[in-house]
């Protein structure tokens, strides 16, 4: 059985699940806005060359902030980070990453997280999926804080971390940088499982 088929259950209904106690942080299986089964998972070694293609097929204009690096150079480096000072979670739809979320450095109370989806995969559900994944794990793991920093005229993903509850602390030039307390209602609210936050 493939690791895909080991997490996820086509054909079940989520909804009805109340969890077990060998549960991840938080249920693994997602269906988007297009009645997608999204798998979202901790990233693995073997994750590498996928999440390098995902990037260098980015658009330009979904680079933030000089990230990710556009060159595979820069990129492998980047993505090294979370392996060798960080962690980070992919999100799969038929096996494919189309996204990608993680924090540095894995070892602070209050690390620095960055979240990107494909431009095909935007507007479905999964980058806001994937900071609540990244929520549970990160209180999972024992972090206290979320830190990001985001450009000020960049309105969705203000509204994406807005809803998830994530505070504008400083506004630096034109970027503002956005904690979430772990010790917020909300992180019990993304562990729960699928029964009792869809029921």
């Amino acid at each position: 059985m493939g690791r895909e088929d080991d997490l996820a259950c086509d054909g079940w209904d989520s909804s009805q699940c109340v969890g077990t106690p060998y549960c991840p942080p938080r249920c693994p299986r997602f269906t988007d806005r297009e009645a997608a089964t999204v798998l979202v998972r901790p990233h693995e070694p073997e994750d590498l060359e996928a999440l390098v293609g995902m990037y260098l097929d980015f658009d330009p204009d979904d680079r933030t902030m000089g990230l990710p690096p556009a060159t595979e150079t820069k990129l492998r480096r980047w993505l090294d980070r979370f392996v060798d000072d960080g962690w980070s979670l992919v999100a799969e739809v038929d096996s494919t990453v189309v996204g990608h979320a993680g924090v540095t450095p894995g070892d602070a109370a209050a690390p620095h997280l960055v979240v990107f989806v494909t431009g095909e995969a935007q507007g479905r559900g999964i980058g806001s999926e994937l900071i609540r994944q990244l929520v549970a794990y990160a209180a999972d793991r024992g972090h206290e804080t979320l830190v990001l920093t985001v450009k000020a005229d960049n309105d969705a993903a203000i509204t994406v971390y807005d809803n998830v509850g994530f505070d504008v602390i400083e506004q630096l030039g034109g970027e503002l940088e956005m904690h979430l307390s772990l010790a917020s209602p909300v992180v019990d609210a993304v562990q729960r499982p699928p029964a009792e936050r869809e029921g």
